[in-house]
C-alpha cells in the first residue's frame, strides 16, 4: 500500500490567483531592477497599527513577563473581554442582539470562511456570487464537494451567481435550491454593497429553502452610505440562517497581527441525516476547541483597544485615509474614461478594461508601462473576466504616483 495524495487538490487552478501575480512581478523586477513598482493589488494595509492599539498590546507583552500576570493557553472561543467589547460596540450599539458567548475569535476572516464548511456535509449544493473571493470556492474543492472544473472556469457542484454591470453586480437569487450560499459585502472583489432590502431578500430565500447564508462582514467598517448594512444581523430573521465573519485586519491594520472572529447564533441549527437538529454553534465549537488553540492573550488586548474612544478615533483616521486614496482612483480612472464600479463603500475599485484586452493583458499593460500592480478580475472567476481590482491600501503618496502613470497611458 502507498500513501495517496487527496485528489480533490488536483482539481484547484495551478496557482492561487495572488501567487501569480508575485510570480510575474518578480519575473518583471528581474529584467528590470531599477523599476518603481507600486503595489496596488493584494488588499494589504499600509498604515501602522492605531496608538491604543500598540500601547496595549505593549502592556500586555509586559504581563505575559511577569509570574503572577503570565497567561498559558487562554480560551479556544477568546477572552471574555473582547467577546463582550464586540458584543457591546460591534451590535449593542446599533441595535443587533448579538451576544458574547455567540462571538467566536480567531486569527483570521479568510481561515474561518475556509474552515466553516468543515462542519456541514459534502452533499450540501453550494453557491456562491461570481466574481468571488476564492478562498470560499478552493475551501470547497479540497473538501470534495465541487467536482472538477469545466471548460467556462467553473466547478460543476458549485452554483455561480453572476455578477456584471448588466444586474448592477446585485447576485441573482438561484434559480435552484442551494444550501449554503456565500455572500460577502461590502463586496470584495467588486467594492460594491447590499442595500437593507437587497440582502433581506436573501435572509428570506434562505429561510425559505432551509439554507444557511455565510455572511463576510470583512470590510464593514468602509460603509459611508445609511442605507447599507453593517450586519446581516440587522436584517429581520437572520438569526435564523447566517453566520457573520468580521475581521480586525481592514479597519485596525492587523494583517500581519491576526485577530478576527466568527458570529455563530443561539437559533442557529442544521438537521443531520436523520432530521435531528444540532446547534451550529455547538459544532463550530467543537471544530475550534479540536483545531485550534485561540489567539494569543497580547493580540486580543490589542484587539480590545480598537473599541476605546483614542482607537476608534484612531481607525476612522485610517479609514478615511483609505477612503480618500479610493476617490483618488475614481477620479483619475473618470478622467482616464475607464468604468469603475465600487470604491464607495469599500477600499476597492472594480474596472472595466478596455475593449479588446483580457483582465491578464490589463494587468501586464499596467505592469509594464506604468509599474502598477493590480489584481485580474478573472481570478476572482469567470464573470470577473474584463475586469480589474486595485485596492485604496496603498499611501497617498503611492495612489497619487500610480493615478499619474496611468492617466499616461492611451487606451
Amino acid at each position: 500500500m502507498m500513501v495517496t495524495v487527496n485528489e480533490n487538490y488536483l482539481l484547484l487552478k495551478s496557482s492561487y490567483i495572488f501567487s501569480e501575480i508575485n510570480r510575474r512581478v518578480e519575473e518583471f523586477q528581474t529584467r528590470n531592477p531599477d523599476a518603481d513598482i507600486i503595489r496596488m493589488g493584494i488588499g494589504d494595509v499600509t498604515r501602522p497599527l492605531p496608538g491604543a492599539v500598540v500601547e496595549a498590546f505593549h502592556r500586555a507583552v509586559d504581563e505575559m513577563a511577569g509570574e503572577e500576570t503570565f497567561r498559558g493557553y487562554g480560551p479556544e472561543q477568546g477572552y471574555p473581554f473582547l467577546r463582550e467589547a464586540i458584543a457591546e460596540n460591534d451590535y449593542a450599539s446599533r441595535g443587533v442582539d448579538v451576544t458574547p458567548d455567540e462571538i467566536f475569535i480567531s486569527d483570521g476572516a479568510k481561515c474561518d470562511t475556509g474552515n466553516i464548511q468543515e462542519i456541514f456535509g459534502l452533499d450540501n449544493v453550494v453557491a456562491v456570487t461570481d466574481p468571488v473571493y476564492p478562498v470560499y470556492v478552493e475551501s470547497n474543492v479540497m473538501a470534495g464537494r465541487t467536482g472538477p472544473m469545466d471548460e467556462s472556469g467553473r466547478y460543476e457542484g458549485l452554483v455561480y451567481l453572476p455578477c456584471t454591470e448588466e444586474n448592477d453586480f446585485i447576485p441573482p437569487l438561484p434559480e435552484e435550491k442551494v444550501d449554503l450560499i456565500y455572500l460577502c459585502y461590502p463586496n470584495n472583489p467588486t467594492g460594491t454593497a447590499l442595500t437593507h432590502k437587497q440582502l433581506a431578500e436573501w435572509v428570506d430565500y434562505a429561510r425559505d429553502a432551509g439554507g444557511i447564508i455565510l455572511f463576510d462582514a470583512a470590510y464593514e467598517a468602509y460603509i459611508q452610505e445609511d442605507n447599507i448594512p453593517h450586519s446581516i444581523y440587522e436584517i429581520e430573521g437572520a438569526r435564523e440562517v447566517a453566520v457573520e465573519f468580521r475581521s480586525f485586519s481592514k479597519n485596525a491594520g492587523f494583517t500581519g497581527t491576526r485577530c478576527a472572529f466568527t458570529v455563530v447564533p443561539e437559533e442557529l441549527e442544521v438537521p443531520d441525516s436523520e432530521g435531528k437538529m444540532h446547534a451550529l454553534k455547538d459544532l463550530w465549537n467543537r471544530r475550534q476547541t479540536t483545531k485550534f488553540n485561540g489567539v494569543s492573550y497580547p493580540v486580543q488586548r490589542a484587539a480590545e483597544a480598537v473599541y476605546t474612544p483614542e482607537g476608534q478615533r484612531e481607525i476612522r483616521e485610517s479609514i478615511d485615509y483609505y477612503m480618500e486614496n479610493a476617490k483618488i482612483i475614481r477620479e483619475s480612472l473618470e478622467k482616464a474614461g475607464l468604468r469603475y464600479y465600487g470604491g464607495v463603500n469599500a477600499p476597492y475599485i472594480w474596472i472595466r478594461t478596455p475593449e479588446g484586452m483580457d483582465s491578464w493583458q490589463f494587468f501586464d499593460r499596467l505592469l509594464n508601462d506604468a509599474e502598477v500592480v493590480g489584481t485580474p478580475g478573472v481570478g476572482f472567476g469567470p464573470s470577473g473576466e474584463g475586469y480589474f481590482r486595485l485596492t485604496a491600501f496603498n499611501s497617498l503618496k503611492n495612489t497619487v504616483r500610480a493615478m499619474e502613470r496611468l492617466s499616461e497611458l492611451s487606451f
